[in-house]
């Protein structure tokens, strides 16, 4: 049964309502409705569509624990925040959903109703029970989440988080116009060997994102095979969840699945996450021996700022990670900040620990593998 808290506050033009949704079906019966607000939110990235979310509560949620905190004006969806009850550190908190896998944790909104629904989205959030802090890992500059901190009663942190890097849109060209002369010649020799060597790229139809992405997978594997790797993108789960979600999104025109392939081989995988202002490269696998005959970050690189530039988008996001590889573009680094907001006087112990064992994390994951 879903529980729903409703409240209705009446103006002379406007009437608003909340609801707090804990049934899991609630994610199913309110698809149309958090793909529509998704399209009306400017600021949400690729990690707050409805395919991502819904796909990654399937194979991880855990049952019982969804917390849908919604506002309505005039019956209307104008502000989202997926979240689930959880413990962090011995605290009672509120994280997002598929937050562990994203690079990005926001909330929806649409802005012309921004202040409303950021005050009764708030309200919504502190009416419920059980939770001491909802701690946001991975807050990109400008989003929604900023302007809920703002308004936020109680006590807030804020510590930087990951850093992503980001390219402007254009042709490689214009990439390569950012380095060194002699570097840029070098690139261009690379980039005319890997058309000499005849591979070729194609972007794959919804129906067969699924055994595209299980492919991938199976090449980035291969391609950490003796190194460490992200232990999650190892699982099951997780390969299940990213089949799934990337079938919807590349139907909706939010994710590209890119097949590489060489002498009638596969050779490379690559998932393209479409935003509405950046694409940005999620994961990617290709054989080993084609690293001894290509430049692959390269290759991939000129066909995600192709994808950018036929989708009119601002540029490409290398998303979390400072590794060298993405640092010989010179992108431009951006910060994500965690933001934890208080609910409770315990919120401040947990934030103390939160903090402590983010910079030991930081320090300890420094250099292994991310979204390489």
């Amino acid at each position: 049964m879903t529980a729903v808290a409703p409240v209705r506050l009446a103006t002379p033009a406007v009437e608003w309502s909340v609801e707090v949704h804990r049934d899991e079906q609630a994610l199913v019966a309110l698809a149309d409705e958090l793909r529509d607000l998704y399209d009306r939110s400017p600021t949400a990235t690729p990690f707050q569509t409805y395919e991502w979310i819904k796909s990654w509560w399937g194979w991880y949620g855990p049952r019982g624990r969804l917390r849908l905190a919604l506002v309505r004006c005039r019956g209307r969806l104008v502000a989202a925040a997926p979240l689930m009850a959880g413990v962090r550190y011995g605290f009672p908190v509120l994280v997002p959903l598929a937050g562990e896998q994203s690079d990005f944790t926001d909330f929806l909104l649409d802005p012309v109703y921004a202040d409303g629904a950021v005050r009764h989205l708030t309200r919504a959030l502190l009416d419920e029970r059980g939770w001491c802090a909802l701690d946001l890992r991975e807050v990109r500059p400008g989003s929604v989440a900023h302007l809920v901190a703002e308004q936020w009663p109680r006590r807030t942190w804020r510590t930087p988080s990951s850093v992503c890097l980001e390219l402007p849109a254009g042709d490689i060209d214009d990439v390569l116009g950012r380095l060194p002369g002699r570097t840029a010649g070098k690139m261009r020799a690379k980039l005319r060997k890997i058309d000499v060597r005849g591979i070729t790229v194609r972007s794959v139809r919804a129906e067969q994102a699924a055994e595209a992405v299980h492919a991938l997978l199976d090449l980035h594997a291969l391609q950490w095979r003796g190194r460490p790797i992200n232990p999650e993108h190892t699982r099951e789960r997780f390969r299940r969840h990213l089949a799934e979600a990337a079938s919807g999104m590349v139907r909706d025109g939010r994710a590209a699945v890119l097949q590489y392939t060489w002498d009638d081989r596969l050779v490379a995988g690559d998932l393209v996450l479409i935003g509405h202002r950046y694409v940005g490269a999620y994961l990617y696998g290709a054989i080993p021996d084609l690293r001894d005959a290509v430049d692959v970050s390269l290759m991939m690189l000129r066909q995600d700022l192709a994808i950018a530039r036929d989708r009119h988008r601002q540029g490409v996001s290398l998303l979390r990670g400072d590794e060298p590889y993405k640092l010989k573009w010179r992108p431009t680094p951006v910060r994500n900040e965690r933001i934890i907001l208080g609910r409770s006087a315990s919120a401040a112990a947990f934030a103390a620990v939160a903090r402590t064992r983010g910079r030991l994390s930081a320090r300890r994951h420094r250099g292994q593998e991310g979204h390489d």
